[in-house]
C-alpha cells in the first residue's frame, strides 16, 4: 500500500487555503499534487474541520475491524455448517 504524503490535518490546511480564495492549479504545483487529487480530497473532506477529520478517522478503522470480525464470524460459522452436514 502506498505511504500517504499528507495528514488530515494538511489536506484541510489546503483546503481551506482554496476556499480563502488561492487558485486550484496553484495550489496543486505548489504541494507537488494533481487536481483529481485536490477534488477528491474536497470530495471527502470538504467542510470539516481538523476535529471532524481524526473522529471521520477513528470511525473509519472501528468499522473496518467490525468487517474484519464478521467476517471472521461468517467464516466460522461456515465451517462449522460445512462440518456438521458431513457427520449427519
Amino acid at each position: 500500500m502506498k505511504r500517504k504524503q499528507f495528514t488530515e490535518e494538511q489536506i484541510i490546511g489546503i483546503l481551506k487555503e482554496a476556499e480563502a480564495g488561492a487558485v486550484v492549479t496553484e495550489l496543486c504545483r505548489k504541494h507537488g499534487m494533481s487536481s483529481a487529487t485536490y477534488y477528491a480530497w474536497k470530495a471527502k473532506f470538504g467542510g470539516l474541520e481538523v476535529s471532524d477529520a481524526k473522529r471521520l478517522r477513528s470511525l473509519e478503522e472501528e468499522n473496518a475491524r467490525l468487517k474484519r470480525l464478521l467476517a471472521d464470524t461468517m467464516l466460522d460459522n461456515a465451517g462449522l455448517k460445512e462440518l456438521l452436514s458431513k457427520k449427519w
